[in-house]
């Protein structure tokens, strides 16, 4: 992983002014991060969604989920999706993004209020759904991005505009590639 440099509060909020001005339709696809293994990236400019594996290729369906009974993976957090410009901003850079944890990092305002769960969006061939669960900060990212970055996500405001990301699943599977644009429909 490229060496980490911890944006200060100050700089985080410094931020604040371009994500609020991410689009809220049709935002595209900057980043798609593929996770073989654990702490483990692979940056693609095409991938495979599909509905019962997520990101193929990715570990989601094999690791599991602590937040199940039975410890099998949460059909509700298939996809970890993170706005590009929050991404960005608490990476230091676009280097270092891929190490946030997410498979699809989005130009678009992820707010509760522009993506409500039940949310669809096409991105390529591909159609998925926002789901319910919170998407926050977890030990990972603050050892990666910083205390501050993890208190700047997981502030009232953070939360509000779901600056950690947003969780979703694929309800049809197909193709997608780095610039497809994600476009809304309810």
């Amino acid at each position: 992983m490229p060496e980490a440099r911890y944006l200060t509060a100050a700089e985080l909020e410094a931020g604040l002014d371009h994500i609020l001005a991410s689009p809220s339709d049709d935002g595209v696809l900057q980043l798609i991060v593929r996770r073989p293994d654990v702490d483990a990236r692979e940056t693609l400019e095409t991938g495979s969604l599909d509905v019962e594996q997520g990101l193929v290729g990715d570990n989601w369906l094999e690791r599991g989920s602590h937040h199940m009974p039975d410890g099998v993976a949460d059909p509700d957090m298939q996809l970890n999706i993170m706005n590009a410009r929050v991404a960005a901003l608490v990476a230091g850079g676009t280097e270092r993004i891929p190490f946030a944890g997410d498979q699809l990092y989005l130009d678009l305002d992820l707010s509760d209020e522009n993506l409500p769960p039940g949310t669809r969006l096409a991105i390529g061939d591909a159609l998925i759904e926002v789901t319910e669960p919170p998407h926050t900060g977890c030990r990972k990212f603050a050892d990666r991005f910083g205390k501050d970055a993890v208190i700047f996500v997981n502030s009232d405001r953070g939360k509000a505009l779901n600056f950690r990301g947003i969780n979703a699943k694929v309800v049809r599977s197909g193709a997608i590639h780095v610039g497809d644009v994600a476009k809304k429909s309810r």
